[in-house]
């Protein structure tokens, strides 16, 4: 922990915007490094214009990919694209719709050049291919739509991203994304100068070029997936914070067209993000499950709270903080499964009764006791919000949940809402929950825990070489020979998740009281270490232990 964590940035903590925007342009990647090659994660390609991972020629090679990858697919509909407030992300966004406009892809923009949250996105893509309507969303045939979201999500100012979304409105899955990644190192290497591009004036005049009200199609539709006349007949009090993100004018938005008494904490947009405090590492990040980065939200509802549920986002709005005056932060764990709870416990009833739960495997067990008290068949996948959308799409799941504070859940109709993870969704069922039950979602959990028992989770990190990553992420359970973890029998050793029999990439223990997952890192030589315990805090601290002493051996 950083000694400045939680506090607020100084001038010495800021980008120099100029600057990034210059590399953006200037520099070219060096492909004999790994780090500078187009890699695309469970979120799409990240990087900074000044470590040579995120410049003009990564986006042209990128997006001249994606336009042969969807013309492969016949994926012919119209893409639709939005960006958030990263100072990166508008010339990224500029240098795709130049490509994009000269190879004649018909692009639905921002109907008022602003930016777009990633829900939104999803949302207009699915809406599009036949969400909402008693068709139901289609995923073949001509005219379906695809898009791009640029964002690096809650990753400090001077990154950018860029992901691909397919026609069923989520994250593209790793075949769709390996091909794109492996197209445009290959276009890097032989020329990325070559392809075809137009100037971003003809492409904003371009007939190809439509515009698109985001805003207003994802807001007028909020009441369809959540019961906005409970929040307002209850008076609750909302601040909303977006943390300087994609999500902005939307809440002013979403107060004044459903008569919330909603208040938007900080409606500042800033590339470098002065307004920050500092989060766990003394770095800008928009992290609204982070305690550091939420603190003066958190420091707002102490003592006589202005508000009876506060919320973040981060800059794509994909995520969610929720504060409560009793409870400070939720740990994003704590919420799903106060969520979870809600929404299967009778708040659904138009909700199939066979609708399953979306966890990750990293979330917590808890979940997994909701569920079975529920009597809920439990969907238990690998990392990443990809795995959640084949159930979401056709309703088969209810709710899909990571635990770094992302989730969706589907329509009152049990139709389709959002693919992809929406964070002001999950914000707005907070306000929901208090309305409808009288009890804030700390509260709630609270019960939860009288009911389930105390949990202690954590993410810890190890160090750990490339090849004992690689190692890692290739383990079959039968190469754990150990039988006790942290003074319990070993119930299960599982290399692929029990929900799809997906590879997890790593390895997930269980005992009956406690559980660790370790994954390899995409970027750096350490693994994660997951771990929760429903014995004590001490106890946990024996799991992670125990987990790093397993792993190294089995490594060994």
């Amino acid at each position: 922990m950083d000694p400045r964590a939680g506090t607020p940035a100084q001038p010495s903590d800021l980008i120099d915007v100029d600057a990034l925007l210059g590399a953006y342009y200037d520099r070219e990647p060096d492909l004999a490094d790994p780090a500078q090659r187009v890699v695309f994660g469970t979120s799409g390609h990240r990087g900074s214009a000044f470590d040579g991972a995120f410049n003009e020629a990564h986006i042209v090679a990128i997006t001249a990919a994606i336009v042969e990858y969807r013309r492969g697919q016949g994926t012919d509909g119209p893409l639709f694209i939005g960006r958030d407030t990263h100072g990166l992300s508008d010339p990224a966004f500029r240098t795709a719709l130049e490509v994009l406009a000269a190879a004649g892809v018909e692009v639905h923009i921002d109907a008022r050049d602003s930016w777009t949250p990633t829900p939104a996105v999803s949302h207009a893509i699915l809406r599009h291919n036949g969400a909402g309507t008693s068709e139901g969303v289609r995923t073949q045939g001509p005219g379906l739509a695809d898009g791009i979201v640029v964002t690096p999500s809650h990753n400090p100012p001077r990154d950018g991203g860029f992901k691909y979304n397919a026609p069923h409105g989520g994250p593209a899955d790793s075949d769709a994304t390996n091909w794109i990644a492996d197209r445009a190192n290959e276009i890097l290497r032989t020329g990325w100068r070559a392809v075809a591009r137009v100037s971003v004036e003809k492409a904003l005049a371009a007939d190809t070029t439509l515009r698109h009200d985001y805003l207003t199609s994802y807001v007028d539709d909020l009441a369809n997936v959540l019961d906005l006349d409970a929040i307002r007949s209850a008076g609750v009090r909302i601040g909303a914070d977006p943390l300087g993100g994609a999500s902005v004018e939307y809440w002013g938005e979403i107060g004044e067209r459903y008569g919330l008494d909603l208040t938007v904490v900080n409606p500042r947009t800033d590339p470098r993000w002065s307004f920050m405090t500092l989060d766990w590492d003394g770095k800008i990040r928009m992290d609204c499950s982070s305690p550091s980065a939420m603190a003066s939200l958190v420091e707002r509802m102490r003592g006589d709270a202005p508000f009876d549920i506060a919320t973040g986002n981060d800059a794509d709005s994909d995520r969610h903080g929720i504060v409560t005056p009793d409870g400070g932060l939720m740990n994003p764990n704590h919420y799903l499964a106060v969520a979870i709870d809600y929404l299967y416990g009778g708040a659904r009833p138009g909700w199939p009764a066979g609708t399953a739960i979306g966890k990750t495997l990293v979330s917590s067990s808890l979940v997994d006791r909701v569920a079975a008290r529920l009597g809920r068949t439990l969907l238990e996948v690998p990392v990443g919000f990809k795995w959640f959308v084949p159930g979401l799409v056709d309703g088969s799941v209810g709710f899909g949940g990571e635990e770094s504070a992302g989730a969706s859940f589907l329509r009152t109709d049990g139709t389709v809402w959002t693919t992809d993870k929406d964070g002001l969704l999950l914000a707005l069922l907070a306000s929901e929950i208090l309305a409808k039950t009288g009890k804030s979602p700390s509260q709630r959990h609270q019960e939860l825990v009288g009911e389930f028992g105390q949990s202690w989770y954590a993410r810890v990190d190890a160090a750990a070489t490339r090849e004992q990553k690689a190692t890692l992420a290739a383990l079959s359970p039968e190469q754990v020979t150990a039988t006790t973890l942290a003074g319990e029998e070993i119930t299960a050793r599982l290399t692929a998740a029990p929900g799809n029999g997906a590879k997890i990439g790593g390895l997930k223990v269980t005992t009956e009281n406690a559980w660790f997952a370790a994954r390899p890192s995409g970027t750096e030589d350490v693994y994660k270490i997951y771990a929760e315990s429903f014995v004590s805090a001490e106890h946990l601290t024996q799991v992670q232990e125990a987990a790093k002493a397993l792993v190294d051996d089995t490594l060994a």
